[in-house]
């Protein structure tokens, strides 16, 4: 045991002198701010020809109502269908003829539109998204077919995918008055009925550049983007953003628990417990405590559950990034003959293990050099400076803290996880789904 701990204080040891030796510093990142309120942080990155444009707008299904739901996800689809220069399916279009490519993707919290593209077509990602941002064409046609498209994705979706059927049902009961409880993606009956109107008001309130964090990265210059984003984006004029969100989430003080059914060999189960926002510091140990149990084949839950007794299929935890507190979340799919009450009790051993007996210094070690190589590689490249640059400014409230993660995962102890998991992992504190294969008929019944 010894051994196997100094050898992986020596691979830190390595990897701390590896990063040291080309450390990604927060003055490296330039930023201003346009006079319509629009943040910008520049990163100069000259490796490759090539440079990225990230918009995060801090609207999610979190903003969302009932009678609305799904139309941040919904904008997502719109965002690409046509504005006043450049119609539909012309945004694409002039991407892919600039050798460029573009995507986005949408969370309870943001949504986030992606372009990738070679240095010299920077003006014209500018052109493009001021556009789109300026003068979105909310064209009843389009709108109609985005419709059709979105219920489909959500059908489809629900069929395919055992874990969104799961996550739906627990989030709408682990969660009783936050719009956390709504999915990203909307009800259907919402999303059958959303109006013009709506739709026209919903932009209009959220799509305003003092809502939105820009993040250029790549073979460019501060003064190129400053330059340009003066030219296209400050005159597009600032509104008044809507209050922050009033509705807190009351401490849950029970168990719940919920189940559903679906044609399915085995059962799943989600178990999800509450948690501090991001900005918390509890963040970086809870962030730990789920690769404790679930990050690689030694960890808890994979190793006991998976590889060691059979008694699952797959595992894994997740660690939600949240604007309001959100949730710590335990994922798994049994195996061949294993009862959802079985799972669930071996689970909640592994837990229970941890807050009794804590962990030890050879995992929290591992976890330690996990997260220092997960940000060298992340910073390494163009897109993953981007996309952590932005979410570091949201979910954190400052992109410095990027910047000063790896001293803040090196600073928790095996104390600190032990804490969490007894703090946070609580049966009253905790809601657990089931899904359930359909219970097989008997014949004998009907007759």
């Amino acid at each position: 045991m010894k051994i196997r701990i100094g050898l992986l204080v020596v691979l830190s040891t390595t990897l701390s002198v590896a990063l040291a030796q080309n450390k990604p510093k927060a003055e490296d990142v330039q930023t201003f701010t346009l006079k319509n309120g629009m943040k910008f942080m520049v990163l100069e990155d000259h490796s490759i020809p090539n440079a990225n444009f990230y918009t995060f707008w801090k609207v999610g299904s979190r903003n969302e109502v009932h009678g609305i739901t799904g139309l941040s996800h919904f904008f997502e689809h719109m965002m690409f269908n046509g504005a006043k220069k450049y119609g539909p399916k012309q945004f694409d279009r002039t991407m892919e003829a600039n050798g460029g490519s573009n995507n986005a993707y949408t969370t309870e919290n943001t949504t986030v539109y992606t372009d990738w593209f070679q240095s010299g077509a920077l003006e014209t990602i500018f052109d493009l998204e001021a556009d789109r941002i300026r003068d979105l064409a909310i064209d009843s046609s389009m709108v109609e077919s985005e419709r059709g498209v979105v219920l489909s994705e959500r059908s489809t979706g629900l069929e395919n995918s055992n874990y969104r059927v799961l996550s739906e049902l627990v989030g709408a009961t682990a969660f009783v008055e936050h719009p956390y409880m709504f999915p990203v993606i909307g009800f259907e009956s919402d999303i059958k009925r959303w109006t013009q109107a709506d739709l026209e008001k919903y932009f209009k309130t959220y799509y305003s550049p003092n809502n939105a964090v820009a993040v250029v990265v790549g073979d460019v210059t501060p003064a190129q983007v400053k330059k340009l984003a003066e030219q296209y984006l400050e005159p597009i004029p600032a509104q008044k953003l809507p209050d922050s969100l009033r509705t807190v989430e009351p401490p849950q003080n029970g168990e719940r628990r919920a189940t559903t059914y679906k044609d399915i060999a085995t059962p799943n189960i989600l178990l999800a417990y509450h948690i501090p926002a991001t900005r918390h510091p509890d963040y970086y140990a809870l962030d730990l405590l789920s690769g404790v149990l679930s990050s690689g084949n030694s960890s808890r839950l994979v190793k006991s559950l998976v590889l060691d007794s059979t008694l699952a299929s797959r595992v894994f935890t997740n660690v939600e990034l949240s604007f309001d507190p959100g949730l710590f979340t335990i994922y798994g799919i049994a195996a061949n003959g294993i009862s959802a009450e079985k799972l669930e009790h071996s689970i909640e051993y592994q837990i229970d293990r941890i807050i009794t007996e804590g962990i030890t210094d050879t995992e929290l070690q591992k976890l330690k050099n996990q997260k220092l190589m997960e940000f060298y590689r992340t910073m390494e490249s163009i897109n993953g400076k981007a996309n952590s640059l932005g979410t570091y400014e949201l979910f954190f409230g400052d992109y410095k803290k990027l910047y000063e993660a790896p001293a803040l995962y090196n600073k928790v102890t095996k104390e600190d996880i032990q804490r969490v998991a007894k703090t946070y992992l609580t049966s009253r504190n905790r809601t657990v789904g089931y899904l359930l294969p359909e219970p097989k008929t008997n014949p004998s019944k009907n007759n």
